[in-house]
């Protein structure tokens, strides 16, 4: 199998930790579980059941709607209900590029405006209580529309910072309040458009760009060197100029006025000085455009009456500024400035960076882990087969040294099992009794019982698999775990289990099974906390927080600071 260096070129707008993130995105964002429940559920035309095993809350009273908007809109809004496949909607939501691949606060999807430009739109998105992700997604209605109402920057650690005119592009994450218009985009979400993704996303009728039709990366040698009339090509020679650093010979390829003139930074409201200017090329050489769809996507929000000017947000200082003027696409950076950015509409990320599916399976991602839809789009010559395992479901053996030796320990439901016996094992405790250290079986099998150490890199892609799954939900791969003998007191790297992260998960389902398999629910991380010191400071069901307090092992160590909204 061709490694994905042979598949692309290294660049500056698909740095390692974004591949990651949108690897972990596409690989643990919904299990295919999840999809098959939602799917059978939307066959049988129960929108609501689709919605529920999808992960996704609905805030829809059909009836105060009906009240309030009228019967028609209520009917238009419920045409758009039972065709939406919210599996689907929820995979393409915004998503954390900095190698999490987790879903994004504040960023709602407008999907559609039943009952016209005047309407509420019909909206999924996740709230600012979402962090550290206990709720999942909301379905709802929305009166705001694609302008946001104020800005709101986030450090990649979570802090809130109002947005002001100040250099905070060093720290910042990902920006709140950003709407994205799906409107024009529903082959994201609604099953009577989901056959347009591959051309929408720059592909010809029969493949998609960079890919075979069978889902294959195309090597780098059959890459066209100049302008091709096929529209996968076509779209492979302009995102490949960018990719390349050549950025200015990309715009006008896909037939953008790209402006490369330096844009000079505005003044900051607390130093009264200047941050400094960025280099335009440069800067559009680190987004991962795809220049290709932009005119296109431009020409599609301004047929539908949403303006014919649009922005990318950069840095505290920036944004990249597109005009769509009769024909003609211009573009550059521009200072951020509030008035203007208040009556500007944000290009939704949908409609200018490279699809995730595609890039994914550049990296060599199989297509038998795609979403089912997004793989018979875009791999339409794929013969469908059974996704891979996961990798936390691997109970082989695992070598390591140990004492000038090679040695196999292998994960139990008890622990992980050493090739030494009791007598050997007593004499390593005494040992580290006195201050000595733990080497080889011995150091392995202590961090996988307590998180903090070295592991083989077998037994950490084991473990740091099983916690990627339980971080985006995945109750079904815990069960999974569980029933095929895993240990469930296993700890991830910061020494939490998975009665730790209960408030992530169906905890209806999962608590019962953990007790019945005697989990430590007194076990404490690295930090000292057991479960329920944790679930205390999370904004967790008030069920589980009464479950944990009346159990047994629900003493926690000292008074839980409780947040005023627990």
């Amino acid at each position: 199998m061709k490694t994905s260096s042979e598949h692309r070129r290294p660049s500056a707008s698909h740095e390692p930790w974004r591949a990651a993130g949108l690897r972990k995105g596409r690989r643990y964002g919904i299990s295919h579980q999840a999809i098959d429940r939602a799917t059978e559920r939307r066959l049988a035309g129960d929108w609501r059941g689709a919605c529920a095993a999808a992960g996704i809350d609905v805030e829809l009273d059909l009836d105060a709607i009906r009240n309030e908007h009228g019967t028609e809109f209520t009917e238009r809004l419920l045409d758009d209900l039972h065709h939406l496949v919210p599996d689907l909607a929820k995979l393409h939501m915004p998503r954390s590029w900095k190698g999490l691949g987790l879903l994004l606060p504040e960023q709602p999807a407008l999907l559609s405006r039943p009952g016209g430009p005047d309407n509420p739109w019909l909206t999924l998105g996740v709230g600012a209580r979402y962090h550290p992700w206990i709720r999942g997604p909301v379905l709802g209605l929305r009166a705001e529309g694609p302008v946001p109402e104020h800005w709101l920057s986030y450090t990649p650690q979570g802090k809130l910072l109002p947005y002001l005119r100040f250099n905070v592009s060093p720290s910042v994450g990902h920006w709140g309040h950003i709407p994205h218009v799906w409107e024009t985009s529903r082959h994201l979400w609604d099953i009577r458009y989901v056959h347009e993704a591959r051309e929408r996303w720059g592909g010809s009728s029969h493949r998609a760009p960079f890919l075979n039709p069978d889902g294959a990366p195309r090597p780098l040698e059959e890459m066209p060197g100049s302008e091709p009339a096929d529209p996968a090509a076509r779209s492979e020679w302009i995102d490949g100029l960018h990719q390349a650093g050549q950025v200015t010979e990309a715009f006008a390829a896909a037939g953008i006025e790209f402006a490369t003139e330096t844009a000079p930074a505005p003044e900051s409201r607390w130093s009264k000085t200047r941050a400094g200017s960025i280099d335009p090329v440069a800067a559009a050489a680190r987004l991962p455009l795809s220049l290709a769809r932009i005119p296109g996507e431009l020409r599609r929000l301004s047929l539908a009456g949403l303006g014919t000017e649009f922005f990318i947000p950069y840095s505290g200082e920036h944004r990249l500024l597109f005009v769509l003027t009769g024909d003609t696409v211009r573009a550059g950076f521009a200072e951020f400035d509030m008035e203007t950015a208040e009556e500007t509409p944000v290009l939704p990320e949908v409609c200018w960076a490279r699809p995730p599916d595609i890039d994914v399976l550049r990296d060599g991602m199989s297509p038998e882990e795609l979403h089912p839809l997004v793989r018979e789009a875009i791999a339409p010559e794929h013969v469908p087969g059974t996704p891979p395992e996961p990798a936390f479901a691997d109970r082989s053996p695992v070598r390591i040294r140990c004492r000038g030796e090679w040695h196999e320990v292998t994960p139990t439901r008890t622990g992980l099992k050493i090739p030494h016996d009791g007598a050997e094992q007593t004499r390593e405790a005494s040992l580290r009794a006195f201050g000595g250290r733990a080497s080889g079986c011995h150091a392995v099998r202590e961090t996988w019982a307590t998180g903090g150490g070295w592991l083989p890199r077998a037994l950490r892609e084991r473990r740091d698999d099983l916690f990627e799954r339980v971080g985006h939900g995945d109750t079904d791969a815990v069960l999974q775990y569980l029933d095929e003998g895993g240990d469930p007191n296993i700890r991830n790297a910061g020494g939490q289990t998975l009665q730790h992260h209960l408030a992530l998960l169906d905890h209806a389902v999962l608590l019962p099974r953990l007790l019945a398999a005697s989990a430590d629910f007194r076990a404490e991380d690295l930090s000292g906390e057991i479960p329920l010191d944790r679930i205390g400071r999370w904004n967790a069901d008030p069920d589980l927080k009464k479950t944990l307090l009346d159990m047994e092992g629900g003493a926690t160590h000292g008074p839980v600071q409780w947040p005023d909204w627990a």
